[in-house]
């Protein structure tokens, strides 16, 4: 390959203002907000900012909620969220009975008043604090681990954070790929079991054993109780896991709790929202990760652009492109131009430059005809150029000489090659340029390009005519005996 291909496929996001409008509309953030500005010189909040037992009632009835336990952990994890995004500031008690006070955090004014990155920026740091949570342990009886000194026993917990994250975050990342699975395709939710499974049941597993079936149902309710929590921050959309299906061991069957077992959307669905896409790649760029997103290359220049989008799938490519165009304030005569000088070389990424590019012109519109007219001449370039004003209707375009619709020829073949199309796609391809001109294979071992005796040699093995396949390998050999090799 002449072009390193990214760990991810490029996502195409909403604009920043949509998806600020998004995070806006989170119903945890929107009850944090309400939080923040209900908060006061009266309120009351304990040694860790959290807001005091005794005003839960208050704080879930101002969000609607009843005044019960329900209602009283929904407005603690809304308080903690507030403090945790800077929307409130609280300050911790003088003594150690004592509590502390709560007032509106500088973040509260930017959520109304703050650019849509603004927000956004809040946004992603409720989303961490909200993983944090999702990662932390179960606790079914604290008191358990509290020794009689008061110290908490954190080895019996037999959690590991930095495995939780990690395990959390490569459900998101199996998530995020195949949302953007087949171009697009597969934006529809994910069942729950299909996940789980993409992260416990190795790739070369035949029948899975019982061990792993069992893992697989472990992470499963694991992960139920994550998207919970995760849903509520707008990150996804998520159908939990069925409660019929939650049996105790020792109670009945699954097939005998009722309802169709083979409904497999009762074992929970997830789907990444738009804002989800943007906060999952947020923390793989954080990590590390390649994950690229159209309109990266917006503001590049052209020999990056035709870089970069060398291994995009063509749609994501043509958006790119498009936002490259737009953002192009010397017209379309130079950003040709510079499309056309970014083209040219003859290393081993020069012929899918040279695709691109062409791909690239074809949008910039029949304005872009007095530069490419300018290259008519240039033995890397005159051939697409000839094909660009042919497509263009353009009069006076002088025939090109043999030895260039050679060299396009191959040109264009070791670009196909090198952007690994559809095998149909470039069997057709390559019949069609040999059919072309008579005698082709007799003339075309001569082309002074790099990629002529490896192009010969893949025509030799994909032409479906085999005299002509026997004539590709010939001219192969020739071309690798011309140029010393």
């Amino acid at each position: 390959m002449s072009a390193e291909r990214p760990s991810l496929p490029p996502v195409r996001l909403n604009s920043e203002a949509e998806l600020a409008r998004d995070a806006l509309a989170a119903p945890l953030l929107v009850r944090a907000v309400r939080l923040a500005r209900w908060a006061g010189p009266d309120t009351r909040v304990g040694a860790g900012g959290e807001l005091v037992e005794a005003q839960l009632p208050a704080a879930a009835e101002h969000l609607g909620l009843a005044a019960d336990e329900d209602g009283a952990a929904y407005a603690s994890e809304a308080w903690r969220l507030a403090v945790d995004t800077g929307l409130l500031d609280v300050t911790d008690p003088e003594e150690e009975d004592a509590e502390g006070t709560a007032s509106a955090g500088e973040n509260l004014a930017l959520l109304t008043g703050g650019s849509p990155q603004d927000v956004l920026s809040i946004w992603l740091d409720g989303l961490d604090a909200v993983h944090a949570d999702a990662t932390a342990p179960v606790l079914d009886d604290f008191t358990d681990l509290v020794g009689e000194d008061g110290s908490i026993d954190f080895d019996a917990l037999d959690w590991d954070p930095e495995a939780e994250a990690e395990f959390l975050d490569g459900v998101l990342g199996n998530l995020y790929l195949l949302t953007l699975a087949d171009n697009g395709a597969g934006e529809g939710p994910v069942p729950l079991p299909a996940l789980a499974a993409s992260m416990i049941v190795p790739d070369d597993m035949g029948e899975p054993t019982d061990d792993i079936l069992e893992q697989v149902s472990e992470a499963m309710m694991r992960l139920d109780d994550q998207f919970r929590l995760l849903e509520p921050i707008g990150i996804v959309e998520y159908r939990p896991v069925d409660e019929a299906l939650m049996v105790e061991e020792g109670e009945a069957p699954v097939d005998a709790v009722g309802g169709d077992e083979d409904d497999v959307t009762r074992y929970g669905m997830v789907k990444l929202t738009p804002l989800g896409l943007y906060g999952v790649r947020a923390r793989m760029l954080e990590a590390g990760v390649d994950a690229p997103a159209v309109g990266d290359l917006a503001d590049k220049g052209a020999d990056a652009l035709l870089d970069g989008i060398a291994l995009y799938p063509e749609s994501t490519a043509r958006a790119e492109v498009k936002l490259w165009l737009a953002g192009y304030a010397d017209g379309a005569v130079s950003a040709a131009a510079e499309l056309l000088a970014a083209a040219r070389g003859t290393d081993e990424g020069g012929p899918l430059r040279r695709l691109h590019c062409q791909q690239a012109l074809a949008l910039a519109g029949p304005e872009a005809e007095p530069a490419v007219r300018a290259v008519l001449g240039d033995r890397e370039l005159g051939g697409l150029a000839r094909v660009w004003l042919a497509e263009h209707g353009a009069a006076d375009v002088p025939a090109p000489p043999e030895d260039m619709i050679f060299w396009l020829a191959i040109d264009t073949i070791a670009a196909h090659l090198d952007a690994d199309g559809e095998l149909d796609e470039l069997q057709g391809l390559i019949e069609g340029l040999s059919s072309q001109h008579s005698g082709f294979f007799d003339e075309v071992w001569r082309v002074d390009h790099p990629a002529t005796a490896d192009v010969l040699e893949a025509m030799g093995r994909l032409h479906s005519d085999k005299k002509a396949a026997k004539e590709a390998r010939k001219a192969a050999f020739k071309a690798r005996s011309r140029a010393g090799g």
